[in-house]
């Protein structure tokens, strides 16, 4: 299927589209199903155990019924990152709105614990196949609703006064990922905890930064 990014320039579909769109309540059904057994599967039993058969039998269909919906296995995990990344962007799309800045930044702190904490395994593994894979413009997505969140932020009434506020979103949004990464790595568990040590950073760096203008 071919989509029409911003701009209005078509572009040619890549291996990580799915095939078919699901319309129909029975087909969103299955696709459901096997992102639900793919996601099981890499929490259970690792990359090493992550075929289209072991995923097909615990979605509990044949693997021609999952080639229909995604062409190969990279295109099922693409779809499966989507999946997971979307509650996150809808808390952006929220945060994005805040009046405060404080709000904003406490938004996007918590929403990116809560990505990383609520399935740790599977964000983990799912960390490294987003690295590995030419996600393009998903990978971008997220990203960039970040990086415009924060912004956002810094342009309120309460933001502190910053010398650049263009860097200091990038090196916010590092040291929020790079914390929530590193301890999703150690396997932390204590959603809270990190939390609260990712506010601290962040408040910290930004005090700085505002000393310093």
């Amino acid at each position: 299927m071919t989509t029409t990014p911003r701009g209005g320039a078509r572009r040619r579909p890549t291996p990580l589209d799915a095939r078919k769109q699901p319309k129909q309540r029975r087909s969103a059904a299955t696709v459901d199903a096997i992102l639900e057994a793919a996601a099981r599967i890499l929490e259970t039993r690792g990359p090493d155990g992550y075929t289209t058969n072991a995923i097909a039998e615990r979605a509990g269909v044949s693997v021609g019924s999952l080639y229909q919906y995604f062409p190969n296995r990279d295109a099922l995990t693409a779809a499966l990152i989507d999946r997971e990344s979307a509650p996150l962007l809808v808390v952006l799309e929220h945060a994005g709105a805040a009046s405060s800045c404080e709000a904003a930044l406490r938004e996007v702190i918590r929403a990116s614990v809560e990505h990383q904490m609520r399935r740790p395994v599977l964000a983990r593994v799912l960390d490294f196949e987003e690295a590995r894979l030419p996600l393009g413009e998903r990978d971008q997505r997220v990203s960039e609703r970040l990086h415009a969140t924060l912004l956002h932020a810094f342009g309120l009434a309460d933001a502190p006064r910053l010398p650049d506020v263009e860097t200091a979103a990038h090196d916010v949004y590092a040291i929020v990922r790079g914390m929530v990464d590193a301890a999703g790595a150690r396997g932390e568990t204590d959603a809270a905890a990190l939390e609260m040590r990712a506010t601290h950073a962040v408040v910290g760096y930004l005090l700085r930064s505002a000393c310093a203008a």
